[in-house]
């Protein structure tokens, strides 16, 4: 049966302008970094994708290395968007990245103008594109010249094959840099993806005051610490979770007495807020105004659902932020 979006799906989710730009995004963002790779089924990334766009998430963000195997996210959702939203493309965000190891030899990873501009070529031919609408650099590299890279960056855009770039994973005094370049050469930044969440806090320290400071937006990646600040861990490790199999984005070891100390009592602040944990974290993410949007993976339609709910409750009062904040910094004498 032929997908049809949901006629209501613009009414709930949130539109939060990105900097200075004259461009929006969900408050929810929909990262294809895991359950879109060939190991998952089609038909499940199929859900996922129309569900996220029925709750109004127009926002997809991939990379060239997603799957696994490295690609096969690109290219199975370029199967999912040929069959069933090539007449909404217009509606979409369709984000993508290089800078981690994608091919062999000296030429598939990193920040060089040879690298980024054959990954961006074998995005859009895996998709089945002509553009993206947003082009990042993955992450800083050490020996390529800073401008040699945002001058690529800039060229994608004169090309007519990203209509706008971003940065990921740099730090503020590397952001700032670079920020500069590419307003010099004419391609303004539009936004930066950092790590960021009640467990990961380092933006606070220089970098969401410098984006605010440039008019560049933000879109925190791992909002829920790989899962930790959600109620999947409470009660111990489960059998089928991300840190049981030994990820390396999520081990045993992080799921620490003392962290889920931490995360029994934001939970309980979670339910006297009438949230779920996930929810809350979430909610406090976006209490930033200068984050545009927090991007979440999934691997399955309630997890969407729940994300999207998020935005009837996303307002905190100072005393809630500053139990969480002792919460966090471990105060026993709150």
């Amino acid at each position: 049966m032929a997908y049809h979006p949901d006629e209501n799906r613009y009414r709930s989710m949130e539109y939060r302008r990105c900097g200075n730009s004259g461009l929006k995004l969900p408050a929810v963002s929909l990262g294809l970094w895991h359950n879109f790779g060939d190991a998952t089924l089609v038909e499940n990334s199929r859900a996922l994708l129309q569900r996220a766009f029925d709750l109004g998430i127009t926002h997809f963000d991939l990379a060239n290395n997603y799957g696994p195997p490295p690609g096969s996210a690109e290219r199975n959702f370029g199967r999912i968007l040929q069959e069933d939203f090539l007449p909404w493309r217009d509606e979409l965000i369709i984000s993508t990245k290089a800078g981690y190891t994608m091919w062999d030899g000296p030429y598939g990873d990193w920040g060089s103008r040879k690298y980024l501009i054959a990954s961006l070529d074998q995005s859009l031919k895996r998709m089945g594109l002509e553009y993206v609408d947003i082009f990042y650099h993955h992450r800083p590299d050490p020996e390529t010249p800073l401008r040699e890279t945002m001058k690529a960056l800039d060229h994608v855009v004169r090309q007519g094959k990203a209509l706008y770039v971003g940065l990921s994973n740099y730090p503020a005094d590397l952001a700032g840099q670079a920020i500069a370049i590419l307003e010099d050469l004419g391609t303004p930044c539009l936004i930066h993806q950092p790590k960021y969440s009640m467990f990961e806090r380092q933006p606070e320290e220089g970098l969401l005051a410098l984006l605010r400071e440039k008019g560049v937006g933000s879109i925190a990646f791992s909002p829920l610490a790989g899962g930790q600040l959600t109620d999947r861990y409470l009660n111990g490790i489960p059998a089928d979770s991300r840190a049981a199999s030994g990820s390396r984005f999520l081990s045993p070891g992080q799921i620490t007495a003392e962290t889920l100390e931490k995360v029994r009592q934001l939970n309980a602040l979670a339910a006297k807020r009438g949230q779920k944990l996930s929810q809350m974290a979430l909610a406090w993410v976006l209490r930033h105004d200068d984050v545009t949007s927090v991007l979440i993976g999934a691997s399955k339609t309630a997890q969407l659902e729940d994300a999207a709910g998020m935005l009837a409750n996303r307002r905190f009062t100072a005393a809630e932020c500053a139990e969480i904040d002792a919460i966090l910094n471990n105060d026993r004498s709150r």
